[in-house]
Order: structure tokens, then sequence, then C-alpha cells
């Protein structure tokens, strides 16, 4: 009798379900295919879960393969990260697959398998320009920049705890500094068109708001951001729902009501008065300070590196995002089709610097997927002296690629400001996790360093590597990207220093 009474039922749900779809007007598939069309709507709902696990092969799947997260997820959780029984790709035919060239010899080396991986950056950031504060990073790999806002107050707080516990660096991200971002991790405080956290009711720079931030919170460098990867040229727009009394006193916003950040500054308009914005931050604060940009035309960096030369002005370090960048929520048409990638955006900036002498005065540091050992060793042959990294560093703390991140529904509650699903998340063991990632991705680039018989992965040339050009012919990174004689390269004193940092052993 249950059963008859369940059955009877069912069929009066399916009946009433198939009713709705033949009346609804919304969905053609639904009027002419009742309650059997609703299968379809449910496989493309769980079409990237049924990729993601069972459809696509290990080296297949985008943004990130699995493989590569497997790597990853090993990587934080201190577990096993090696692979079995030889590649999966086909090395013979990938077109642009990077091979790195072992050497036979070479001369003193750091211990690579030290578990905290010590790996400074080679120059001193803010050091040519003669910074008050200026100083060498302790960690080449750093945490990029993401908002509190965008990343929730509990991934906030893991990532800047596991920076802390590994030395390296966190940026605040343009959003302002937070309390999340006082967990014992240094920052970098991004500064973005709308000036969150210094800004002026009507949303123009604020000078003394800024050195009250800074002297307020573990402040070692200040970034003006430009554009990033995901969305370069485009403005964002914070709805007011989202502007929480705790977000709005971060940001320096009225609670409860929209937030328009426009695509571009309003201290300044061209290169020139940017440098001087630039010259008034570092006098006034003491702190070295860059900018951050992907890579669109080329008259803006041809312009700055000219007027670099002079001597007189100049940015500590650039940031360069490449177009595959993505911890932003952005048009699918700014996603894949606006900005350089990184490989080529990057090349192209450094060329323009090194075309007037500037390599060794500035710190390049790169983002877009470079928290992957094969890509970072590339951006350093390339010239990179630092590298920062997001979704990677998202992906120690659990993200799972659910590619939600502009819904608030992430399940794991990293991208997400809902209270339920980020309470999920435990900011000290995922802390943890940050930490021993970036460890593990620094004792990477040293052993790739010495497989290569250099020191620091500062010290890798663009002669070191090889990208395939078709089936059977390959070309170096120099040839690639049109790098000529020495580009790519630390002069000698920095090359000397950062050797002999690298080798001095744990009591140096």
């Amino acid at each position: 009798m249950k059963a008859r009474t369940i059955g009877a039922a069912a069929a009066a749900a399916v009946a009433a379900l198939a009713a709705r779809d033949l009346v609804q007007k919304k969905h053609a598939l639904l009027r002419n295919f009742p309650v059997v069309g609703h299968a379809r709507y449910l496989l493309e709902r769980i079409g990237p879960e049924l990729r993601q696990y069972i459809v696509t092969s290990n080296e297949e799947e985008r943004p990130f393969s699995r493989d590569q997260r497997t790597w990853i997820y090993a990587s934080a959780k201190e577990q096993n990260n090696y692979f079995g029984f030889g590649t999966e790709v086909d090395v013979a035919h990938v077109q642009g697959h990077a091979y790195l060239k072992q050497r036979t010899f070479a001369g003193a080396l750091p211990d690579p398998h030290d578990p905290q991986a010590p790996l400074p950056s080679a120059k001193l950031l803010g050091g040519p320009r003669g910074r008050a504060r200026a100083f060498r990073p302790a960690s080449v790999v750093n945490v990029s920049a993401m908002s509190f806002g965008s990343l929730s107050g509990a991934a906030i707080g893991a990532l800047n705890e596991g920076a802390a516990l590994a030395g390296a660096l966190h940026n605040t991200g343009e959003g302002g500094l937070s309390p999340y971002h006082r967990r014992g991790g240094e920052l970098v405080l991004q500064i973005g068109t709308s000036y969150f956290g210094c800004r002026n009711e009507d949303g123009s720079f604020n000078l003394d708001k800024l050195k009250e931030v800074v002297a307020g919170a573990p402040v070692r460098a200040i970034e003006i951001k430009l554009s990033q990867g995901a969305k370069p040229g485009l403005g964002g727009m914070l709805p007011g729902a989202k502007v929480t009394p705790e977000i709005a006193a971060i940001r320096g916003i009225p609670v409860g009501v929209d937030c328009a950040s426009p695509s571009r500054h309003s201290a300044f308009g061209d290169v020139d008065s940017m440098l001087d914005f630039v010259e008034l931050l570092a006098a006034e604060t003491g702190l070295p300070v860059g900018v951050k940009s992907a890579v669109g035309e080329m008259a803006f960096w041809q312009e700055l590196a000219a007027l670099m030369a002079r001597r007189d002005r100049g940015v500590d370090f650039v940031t360069v995002d490449g177009g595959e960048g993505g911890t932003g929520a952005a048009p699918r048409m700014f996603a894949d089709s606006v900005s350089l990638p990184f490989r080529m955006g990057f090349s192209r900036v450094y060329g323009a610097f090194a075309e007037q002498g500037l390599t060794d005065e500035l710190t390049f540091i790169g983002s877009g997927k470079l928290g992957l050992p094969e890509n970072a060793a590339v951006a350093f042959a390339l010239g990179v002296d630092m590298v920062n990294v997001a979704r990677e560093a998202m992906l120690s703390i659990g993200c799972i690629q659910a590619q939600k991140c502009h819904t608030d529904k992430c399940p794991t509650g990293i991208a997400t400001q809902n209270p339920w699903l980020a309470r999920g998340l435990d900011p000290a063991s995922k802390a943890t996790r940050a930490a021993v990632y970036l460890r593990t991705l620094r004792r990477e680039l040293t052993k790739v360093s010495s497989a290569l018989g250099v020191a620091h992965p500062s010290l890798i040339t663009p002669e070191d590597i090889e990208v395939m050009n078709g089936d059977y012919e390959s070309r170096t990174l120099a040839g690639v990207y049109g790098y000529k004689e020495g580009w790519g390269r630390l002069g000698p004193q920095l090359a000397a220093e950062i050797t002999a940092l690298s080798t001095a052993g744990p009591t140096a």
C-alpha cells in the first residue's frame, strides 16, 4: 500500500511537471519534449564536473589540467608529488612545449632538498633608486593580488598566514587592506583606480590616508595597478548588495551603495605624470613603488623606459600579468582575447627596458600561471626576478576549479562572501598548506636550476631552454622571442652576489 501511494505521488508529480512544461513558453525544448527535456539542462549543469573527473585526459583540461592540479594538491599536503611510468606529454610533437637543457658539470650549488627552500631575490627592491626602505625579498615566489571581497576573509587569512610561514610577500589586491591581511605576512599594498582604503568621498586619491594605512601594517612595497590579465582596460562594479559594513569600512565607501571602479586612474593621465605620482609615494612613505599591468600596445612601455633612462625618476618594479591570468571575474571576450599571453607580453616589456640598459635597475615580477615549476623556469629565463601566484595559491588551500568564482557560490569557501560556505574553510590548516606549497615551488626551482648547473633560477638564460617548433625542430627562447645578446641575464655583479648568497650555506 505504501509503495502504491509513493508511486501514485511520483506519477502525479511527473504529470504536473509535464503539464507545466507544455504550457510554459520560455523553453522551446521543454514544450516539445516535456519532462525528458530536463535531462539536457541537468547534463549542461554538471558538464564541467563530468569533463573534470571523467571525460578529459590528465593533460587536456583548462585552465589547469588534472596533472597540474594533482601536483599542487600533493605539494601542499606534503604528499608524494612525483609521477611514474614516464610523461603523458607527446614530447616529440607538442607545438610550443619548452624543454630545459641540463648541464653535465657545475660549480657550487645550494642544497635542493632543504625543507625551508630559501630562495631570495637576486635584486634589492628599491635599491637602485635609493628608497629609504629598500630590501631584498626573502622569497622569489609570492602571493599575488587577490582582494578581500573577491575572496572570503577565511581565504585571505589563510593565504596571509601561509605567506608568513613561508617568508613570502602577500599582495593585498586593490580592495584595500583588511583585518585578514594582518595574520603575520608582509604585504605589498596594491592601489587600483578606485583607491580603496586611501580615497576621498568623491573617489579621488588621498595621500594622508595612504600614509595611515602604510604606518599601521607591515607594508613593504606599493604596487599601482594599471590593469590585470583577466580584464585589462575594464573597470568593475561592486553591487550595493555586496557592500557590507565590513567591506565599506575597509574600502572607504558607503554601505549598500553601488561602487563603480573606473577603467583608468584619476591621479595621473600619462606616463610623465605617473612617474611624478610614483616618486611622490616613494618620497612620502620610503617604500619601493612599482606598477602592475597586462600588456597591450607597446607605446606606454617604450615611453616609460625612455623617461626612466634619464635616471631622475622611475618605478622600482614592474609586474607583468599575462592575458591567461584569471582570478578576476571577467566577460568572456576579455578573458579570451584582450592582452597578450605572459611569455609574449613579458618578452616585449623586457625588451623595451633592455634597449635602454635598465634591466639591472628594476625588479621584474611575472604573473599568469607561473605557479607551476616549468612555467616559472621559462619566466626566469626570460628575465623575471620573482613570480606571483594566485590561482595556484587558491588550489593549495582547497580550490577545486569549480569555476564559480563569479557567482558567489564557491563550494570550498574561497571565492565567496557567503558565510555558510566560507565557514567550511579552516584558515589555520589551510595556511600550513599554502606555506608548504610556496616552499615546494621554491624547492622545485632550486632543483631545476641545479640541473641546469646554476645556483639560482635568475641565472637561467634564454639559451638554456628550447621550444618545439613543429614536429622535429626547436629554437631557443632567445630565438623565439627575439632576444639580443645578453638579454635575460643578470649583470656580472648581480650574478656574483646571488651565486654567493645561494651557496653560502645555512650560516650565511
